[in-house]
């Protein structure tokens, strides 16, 4: 064929190559390309690679004329051809080709019509699927980039139109990156300045509101037509694409534009989109990169730090999702990490909340009471990451995090080791308290250790429990609730819930297992401690339903998880003296608190009895609990907690014995079946620590107990010498001297140490003897040198040997000037 408008012997003359190129164009472009012709080319291209870039050059300045004409089916003609040649042709010489290529999808691209867009985006998208033989060492796509991502956030005018170039613009996206990131020396994609046009793109895309639901899960499988057909779709695979060949050096570039576009579009608030975005990340990472995205959400939340609180909990949202999923997987160094920016941005919401509550109580006005909703639901949205990022941790990481935590909760009267609080209160430092607490019970949920030790260390156990002597019952619920998850090793609580007689424990199925000899040592290390607590905690005022509940639980469970026949001993003799408190009113404590102590004590022995399973015990038990049930039904839980109209007795009489659970008479049953009871006759007295001091308890020590312990080598004359300096300035002296503080801890290590490991019965004679002397010595001391005055302002009790045998009287030495502290 000769070209038009060249005459025969000037087309004779002209180069193979054009001849053959031109050949491929019929006369009427509708006929389309000439593939008898194209044919030629091709063999031609594939024999002489040297002359591709001549072929490529002369098919770009014909495309370039036939666009400026606007005479688009030779552009059509001249595309199909060059992606015939492409697919061809694979020699090192393809390399200038490539570039008149390139120049000629460019050409289609920047032209304003919506065809030869979409023209050149699919000629591109050929070509970014080839595999060439040697990398390109100065090829760049930057204009590409810019190109595409203009396409899509393409408005035109015709809905399908721009629903035909959003989806080029994506394609071409998609393209640019398979290009680009099989290249090792193509490392400019991942540039900031392209990574800020690409995401945003396909962000921009992706965000369907009424779907988005259905984006919160791993990658699905659609239809092919519906990729092609749908931008959402199409959008959202090629973003997971991109970061599923991001690697650790690039990683960051391929985040960082996330938020700058969530934050541009002010989608935090609500933050469906930016919750689903970043499942989506998570899901198509490769999993020992998930750190990176965790570091960016918490890089960007100290950022916005004083930003409006529902942005903040958006964040936090979307940051709950991302820990969600790596928690399953590698998260690095970030673990503490994540605590430490939670925590110190909980202080910042407690901080926020607070001022915004100051100012609107100094201004008379009540506009801040919604910022203080909305902070709540940052603070709720902090807790509930930490929780569950906890909660799925390994084990060995959880009680890292545990201790952590403990570490950051604020102890009144201690600074190390927490949280700033000095510039928030007491109000201030109980939100924190109440919501670290939260926080630890979240984390411990689930919690199962192969001892009672390793989850409950001496370093964790004492400020886990310093909080539930404070005079705040939700305190006290948490940590109860915190012990319970700790100490519940067979998922029993369940069916403890609910204070309650039980009529037969052997219906609940309770499982437990033989103590181990960890366990063993634990409860003889730490016995004690918990009982203190447990009995200090029954004495609280303010305490409810709730609380006498969570106690009644701890009972029970410590029963399950620790008791042996010296456990069953003590646990009785905190029982009893929880049943004194009732019946002796030391603390003046109203009335439906003394029924409900006693109902406590009638359920845990009801279920005590049952698991130990002695008749005898069993008898006595329920003896007491069907005389209450026929003459003080106040004292069961049933009506004193169920009943809303009970009515409570003016007074507990003393000598109602038949409503009492006696001491002697349980030990006569245990110790006809083998137990050793000697014990039970020494009533239960917690000793007063710096707890308490710490606690700022009420009723801390309204009495001072000078207790003589029994020490090694303390014979009966030393001890007479010693008792003999009992005056009031030796007193006083004792009171007030701070420096004989560690003298008394130690002396009170020693005494525990040697109940511990002495024989009971050395144990036992030695007490008898101490205790006739000092009640002789005592006796001629206080009828010699005491009298009482008739308006006493402090009261000093001198309880001889811990009070350890009933027949001992408790002498008060009453002075009108002393006051105790």
């Amino acid at each position: 064929m000769v070209r038009k408008g060249v005459c025969c012997c000037c087309a004779a003359l002209r180069p193979r190559y054009k001849r053959l190129v031109d050949n491929i164009f019929p006369e009427d472009p509708k006929d389309g390309l000439v593939k008898a012709d194209m044919e030629k080319l091709t063999f031609y291209a594939v024999s002489a690679p040297e002359k591709l870039d001549r072929i490529g050059a002369y098919l770009a300045d014909r495309l370039s004329r036939d666009v400026v004409r606007h005479r688009y089916g030779y552009v059509f003609i001249a595309m199909e051809a060059l992606d015939q040649l492409l697919m061809a042709c694979h020699s090192q010489s393809i390399k200038p080709f490539v570039e008149s290529f390139l120049h000629m999808v460019a050409k289609l691209l920047e032209s304003g019509d919506p065809k030869l867009q979409v023209l050149g985006t699919n000629s591109f998208v050929k070509f970014a699927n080839i595999e060439e033989d040697t990398p390109s060492y100065h090829r760049r796509y930057d204009f590409f980039v810019s190109r595409f991502s203009a396409m899509c956030h393409s408005y035109h005018e015709d809905p399908e139109i721009q629903t035909e170039i959003r989806i080029a613009g994506i394609r071409g996206i998609q393209g640019v990156v398979r290009k680009t990131v099989n290249d090792e020396l193509q490392a400019t994609i991942w540039e900031p300045q392209h990574m800020d046009k690409i995401v945003p793109s396909l962000l921009f895309n992706m965000h369907k509101i009424e779907d988005v639901d259905s984006r919160g899960c791993p990658p699905s499988s659609p239809s092919g037509r519906e990729k092609e057909e749908n931008p959402f779709v199409l959008a959202e695979n090629c973003f997971r694409e991109l970061l599923g060949r991001a690697t650790y050096g690039n990683m960051n570039h391929a985040v960082r534009p996330v938020f700058a576009h969530l934050d541009h579009h002010r989608l935090w608030d609500p933050n469906e989109f930016a919750v689903s975005i970043f499942k989506i990340i998570m899901y198509s990472i490769q999993a020992q990169y998930s750190h990176h995205v965790i570091q960016e959400i918490l890089a960007h939340l100290d950022a916005r730090k004083r930003d409006f609180p529902r942005v903040r909990a958006g964040i936090i949202q979307a940051l709950l999702q991302a820990v969600a999923i790596a928690a399953k997987g590698s998260i690095g160094p970030t673990v503490l990490e994540v605590f430490n920016t939670l925590l110190k941005h909980l202080r910042f919401s407690v901080d926020f909340e607070l001022s915004d509550r100051r100012s609107s109580v100094s201004s008379g006005s009540f506009t801040a009471s919604t910022k203080e909703n909305d902070e709540r639901i940052v603070q709720n949205a902090i807790i509930q990451t930490i929780g569950f990022f906890g909660s799925n941790l390994p084990d060995y990481h959880r009680s890292e995090i545990m201790m952590f935590i403990m570490g950051k909760v604020p102890v009144l009267g201690a600074t190390s080791h927490t949280l700033d609080t000095s510039q928030l209160g007491d109000l201030g430092t109980r939100r924190i308290q109440i919501m670290l607490l939260r926080s630890l019970l979240m984390v411990t949920t689930g919690y199962s250790a192969k001892s009672i030790a390793a989850a409950l260390p001496a370093p964790f156990l004492d400020p886990l429990l310093s909080p539930s002597l404070m005079d705040d019952s939700e305190l006290r619920q948490l940590v109860l609730e915190i012990l319970h998850n700790l100490i519940d090793r067979h998922d029993n609580r369940a069916k403890l819930r609910g204070i309650r007689i039980i009529p037969d424990v052997s219906d609940l199925k309770i499982k437990r297992d033989k103590i181990s000899r960890q366990d063993v040592n634990f409860i003889k290390k730490h016995g004690q401690q918990l009982y203190r607590h447990v009995y200090l905690g029954c004495k609280e005022e303010d305490n409810i339903l709730k609380n006498f509940e969570l106690l009644y639980t701890t009972l029970a469970l410590i029963t399950i998880e620790l008791a042996n026949e010296e456990v069953v001993i003590d646990l009785i003799r905190v029982a009893i003296a929880l049943q004194d408190i009732a019946i002796l009113n030391e603390d003046n404590l109203p009335m439906f608190h003394r029924c409900s102590i006693m109902a406590v004590v009638a359920a845990y022995l009801n279920f005590l009895s049952q698991m130990i399973a002695v008749p005898a015990f069993c008898q006595h038990v329920g003896k007491v609990i069907e005389t209450r049930n026929v003459e003080a039904p106040y004292f069961l839980p049933e009506t004193i907690f169920r009943e809303k109209k009970c009515n409570l007795p003016n007074s507990l009489g003393k000598d109602e014995t038949s409503l009492f659970f006696l001491t002697n008479q349980m030990a006569e049953s245990l110790g006809g079946s083998g137990y050793c009871v000697e014990r039970l006759s020494v009533p239960y007295v917690p000793l007063v620590t710096d707890e308490d001091r710490l606690s700022r308890r009420k009723s801390i020590v309204d009495t001072l107990s000078i207790q003589v312990d029994i020490l090694p080598g303390c014979n009966l004359d030393e001890r007479a010498n010693s008792t003999e300096e009992i005056t009031f300035e030796t007193l006083k002296q004792a009171i007030d001297n701070n420096a004989l503080e560690e003298q008394e801890k130690e002396k009170r290590r020693l005494v525990i140490e040697k109940f511990q490991k002495a024989p009971f019965e050395e144990i036992a004679a030695q007490c008898e003897t101490k205790a006739n002397f000092l009640h002789d010595r005592l006796t001629q001391i206080l009828e010699r040198t005491v009298r009482p005055p008739p308006s006493p302002s402090g009261t000093v009790s001198i309880t001889a040997g811990h009070a350890h045998y009933q027949s001992i009287p408790v002498y008060e030495i009453k002075f009108p000037d002393l006051c105790v502290y």
